[in-house]
């Protein structure tokens, strides 16, 4: 069966829309509209010679799908067009993503730089990982530009940063960073998640290495697990990041894959509703008096508002978090009235979804490490789908009133 790319370079030439639909389609001769999906574990050879060539990459080969497989392929090849990427590499999930991208290239004696304010997961990774392999480690305050060029008056191996941040939406200029990094010699991870390539594309604010859960935005509607890091460095790409996930195994699966091609047709879509609901929400929700504060990169009250609508496309995003007056317990009453409204962890969903990060996300870590990035016992992250608006401030209305 051969392959044709329908579209070559003719595709880098596409507004992001139609990218998002026609991007690395690989086409059989059958000529299916739809992407083939490839569920196979290994292929087979003409020959003997051409098996030997394509382990040693004298010619292009499949070879095993826990190192690449055309479905794979097609979905990496739309989001490095999406994203404007030389190199894409897709994985298991998020955090199979941030860990590779951080793991690879880092060794006993290297210093990773990191924002305090992170995803649960992503923090334990830096904070309790890392330092067992004798990599020295220091968090600082995302939105303090004095705090990273002091952190980077030093040489440093690796930054890794969320912007947005999970919970508290807190936004780092991550062109500021990008510099004090590089002259610092390390490179800048840039966990982009909770902006979506929709909103924000770090490469062009120059970062070295961009890591996504496409879990979230890119398939969008509660299906599959999947992560990707992209990139522009062929070392990186080649002879860290390669080696490292084709011997220890993070490999997507093909079904997840196609999931995630499929769901990069809708995600301009879904993503532009969604931060239509976000802003109204985020208003509607600084007039409610149960509410104590309102934390939404689109509102003018966010301390980075500026700083967000200049990175993010002019946009606040699909997420809003906001503390609930009365702490834990009201934030729990208020969750349990919610009819519409599903309590879910996930985020990026077409479905809304509110979580109580303290008690969820974020439960692993110490009250003090809660505290020091910003999460309270009130606080709630709310993930706005795209059900039509009226509904969402219904449900919402009722749970806090």
């Amino acid at each position: 069966m051969t392959m044709t790319n329908t579209y070559d370079d003719k595709a880098k030439t596409w507004k992001p829309a139609t990218k998002l639909v026609r991007g690395g389609l690989n086409r059989t001769e059958h000529g299916e509209v739809s992407e083939a999906l490839f569920m196979t574990q290994a292929y087979a050879y003409d020959s003997a010679e051409q098996a030997e060539q394509s382990f040693t990459g004298e010619v292009e080969h499949y070879v095993y799908s826990r190192y690449g497989n055309p479905t794979v392929t097609m979905f990496e090849d739309r989001l490095k067009l999406l994203e404007g990427a030389d190199h894409c590499v897709a994985l298991a999930s998020g955090m199979a993503a941030a860990f590779c991208a951080l793991a690879c290239q880092l060794k006993s004696g290297d210093r990773v730089v990191a924002s305090r304010a992170l995803f649960g997961a992503c923090y334990h990774i830096i904070a309790n990982i890392l330092p067992t392999w004798g990599i020295t480690v220091e968090f600082v305050d995302g939105a303090d530009l004095n705090a990273w060029g002091l952190a980077l008056a030093k040489p440093v191996n690796a930054v890794f940063i969320e912007s947005p941040s999970n919970p508290t939406l807190e936004i780092i200029d991550i062109a500021a960073v990008a510099q004090l990094t590089h002259k610092a010699g390390g490179k800048l991870i840039v966990d982009n998640a909770f902006a979506s390539p929709i909103l924000q594309r770090p490469l062009d604010l120059g970062a070295d290495i961009v890591s996504y859960s496409a879990t979230k935005h890119i398939d969008g509607q509660g299906r599959s697990l999947g992560g990707a890091i992209l990139s522009n460095d062929a070392h990186f790409i080649k002879k860290q990041l390669t080696p490292f996930y084709r011997n220890t195994g993070p490999s997507i699966s093909p079904f997840n894959a196609w999931v995630l091609v499929k769901g990069l047709e809708t995600m301009d879509l879904r993503v532009s509703r969604q931060c239509e609901n976000a802003l109204a929400i985020a208003q509607f929700l600084e007039g409610q008096n149960t509410v104590e504060r309102v934390i939404y990169p689109g509102l003018k009250s966010h301390p980075q508002h500026e700083l967000a609508m200049r990175q993010m496309d002019g946009r606040g995003g699909t997420l809003v978090t906001f503390e609930i007056k009365g702490g834990k317990a009201a934030a729990f009453k208020a969750l349990n009235k919610l009819e519409l409204i599903d309590i879910a962890n996930n985020l990026g969903d077409a479905k809304s979804l509110i979580t109580h990060p303290a008690t969820t996300t974020h439960q692993r870590l110490g009250d003090a490490e809660r505290a020091a990035m910003g999460i309270t016992p009130g606080m709630v992250r709310l993930s706005l789908g795209i059900e039509d608006i009226s509904d969402i401030q219904a449900d919402l209305a009722q749970a806090l009133g």
